[in-house]
């Protein structure tokens, strides 16, 4: 197998971090589906191999496939995408200071507040796309910078490099969820991020058939850290789903250019409406951080939100679609559609939204890699009856 340094991205979605099976000459990467490993002799594993909660080989082939497309080194895979920002979180001790993003997803948000906080770690939340905003935020305890780019649902972005540089000016390490970009448009390690994270429910896997996390380092004393955190509390994925998401990774660059022309498409469309107040892409030009995302991202996804005015009309658009599907997640090869503060960010409290201007009339589309006409004629047919 080629070093991974030496291979373009659709390569490296084909072959990094794997070989055919050495015994049978097998393509596929083997599902071992076992909970442990019969050793030779006491306390001698064979290659290090003792428990499936400390290592198997799926799970490890996985984890060096999106290691090499984020361009780290360290892949280390989770039982879910929230499972892998916590056991980042408990590096941490009491009193411990955190910086998050204010607009994360809603589950991160609950997990920060309502679980981790009484475990005496302090957080607090800012727009991260103000530096100076952030800056201030800091303090002698800040430990970890946690920022989502672009943010779910609200889109907005934040200077990868910039917090980079100022976390470390800190003593701090910046933590970067991918998810809504994928390792095809954006690369946060590349721009100075100490670890990345995704959750490879979504585009990573693309099928809507598993629940996964995934944390990149490039660091090793970071990742072995990691490592333990995660052999010491479990939140290991099963071999079938890392088998499924590996699969999925195969076809990321294939699915993600459509992805990304379809989520273009749709904007612009949106844009257009006149049932629509306002959309927000990362790749339209009406976007305040367009250049930021021109500088620091290749393409902007299939994420796209838009205002349709009020909760009334939001849900009579959403309950219209045929194509989209009403459902909580994103980034499967399938068109989504959700209404963000009555589902996926519920559960967040009404000030915070109301500070980061997520209002009832927000709806967040996922934009799957179906025909192009037929997701345009099915936003026109839901909107005008809305």
């Amino acid at each position: 197998m080629a070093d991974n340094r030496s291979m373009r991205f659709g390569t490296l979605a084909v072959h990094a971090g794997q070989a055919p099976e050495p015994t049978t000459g097998a393509i596929m990467h083997p599902i071992f589906q076992t909970s442990t490993y019969v050793q030779p002799a006491v306390a001698q594993p064979l290659h290090g191999y003792d428990y499936a909660r400390g290592a198997n080989p799926t799970r490890e082939a996985l984890e060096r496939n999106l290691a090499g497309l984020e361009g780290g080194s360290h892949g280390i895979a989770f039982a879910s995408g929230l499972a892998a920002i916590e056991a980042v979180i408990k590096r941490l001790a009491a009193g411990d200071h955190v910086v998050s993003e204010e607009n994360t997803y809603g589950g991160t948000t609950r997990m920060f507040t309502r679980v981790l906080a009484k475990l005496g770690v302090d957080f607090n939340f800012v727009d991260t796309s103000d530096v100076d905003a952030v800056r201030t935020t800091f303090r002698p305890t800040t430990k970890l910078l946690h920022v989502e780019t672009p943010t779910n649902p609200m889109m907005r972005l934040c200077d990868i490099h910039a917090l980079a540089d100022l976390a470390h000016e800190r003593g701090a390490l910046l933590m970067v969820d991918n998810t809504f970009a994928s390792p095809f448009n954006q690369r946060p390690l590349d721009l100075g991020a100490d670890v990345v994270m995704h959750s490879t429910t979504k585009y990573l896997n693309g099928h809507s058939d598993i629940i996964g996390g995934i944390l990149v380092a490039a660091d090793d004393a970071l990742a072995e850290e990691i490592r333990f955190v995660r052999m010491s509390t479990g939140a290991v994925p099963g071999p079938m789903d890392a088998w499924l998401c590996l699969r999925g990774a195969k076809t990321l660059h294939v699915r993600m250019e459509r992805h990304n022309a379809n989520g273009l498409a749709v904007a612009r469309f949106l844009e257009g409406h006149p049932g629509v107040d306002r959309v927000l892409y990362p790749g339209l030009a009406s976007h305040p951080q367009h250049a930021l995302a021109q500088r620091q991202m290749t393409g902007f996804s299939g994420m796209v939100s838009v205002d349709v005015g009020g909760l009334a009309r939001a849900k009579a658009f959403v309950e219209r679609l045929r194509i989209f599907q009403l459902a909580e997640s994103l980034g499967g090869v399938e068109s989504l559609v959700s209404v963000p503060a009555l589902m996926t960010h519920a559960s967040v409290p009404d000030d915070l939204k109301k500070k980061m201007g997520l209002t009832p009339g927000i709806v967040r589309l996922s934009v799957g890699i179906e025909d192009e006409a037929d997701l345009l004629e099915d936003l026109e047919r839901a909107l005008t009856r809305a």
